[in-house]
């Protein structure tokens, strides 16, 4: 085989594995476990039976951080037996995400994958920009991408 089928090949399969890496409408929350910032082991997948609403996020990140402050809101307003609400920081440096949590008073579940945009979770929800958001069902479905606060409100209050 030349060099040029080699080549195409080789692009053709690694575009086939990224994009069946990366999770869809339809598909069941995956099965990651992370570090809490209370220093315990987390599966992401263990929340089935209510909404969860996965918010990947960094504390190097304006947008994210104003975000937190709708979430931390959101998670104050709702009623907490009908969603989960799930931070996970691609941050590199645990103090920096430590330190945002404080400072942004959340008090809802909080993990993280420290390698950034490569990230094992950031790879396999295909996250490319921050603030991400991923909603899943009861049944642990993802049912929406970055669903707006009215959006998660009007569905939880159903």
């Amino acid at each position: 085989m030349d060099i040029k089928k080699k080549l195409i090949v080789f692009l053709l399969l690694t575009f086939s594995l990224t994009s069946f890496a990366q999770i869809k409408i339809g598909d069941a929350i995956p099965s990651i476990e992370l570090q809490s910032s209370k220093d315990v082991k987390v599966n992401i997948n263990e929340f089935k039976g209510k909404f969860v609403l996965i918010d990947f996020w960094a504390s190097w990140c304006g947008p994210c951080r104003v975000g937190n402050k709708k979430l931390v809101q959101m998670h104050k307003d709702l009623d907490s037996s009908k969603i989960e609400i799930i931070g996970i920081s691609i941050d590199t440096d645990a103090t920096k995400w430590r330190k945002a949590i404080e400072k942004d008073k959340i008090n809802f579940l909080q993990l993280i994958d420290p390698k950034g945009f490569d990230a094992n979770a950031a790879v396999v929800f295909g996250v490319e920009e921050l603030p991400s958001k991923f909603l899943f069902d009861s049944e642990g479905i993802l049912i929406m991408k970055n669903p707006t606060d009215q959006e998660i409100i009007n569905l939880i209050n159903k």
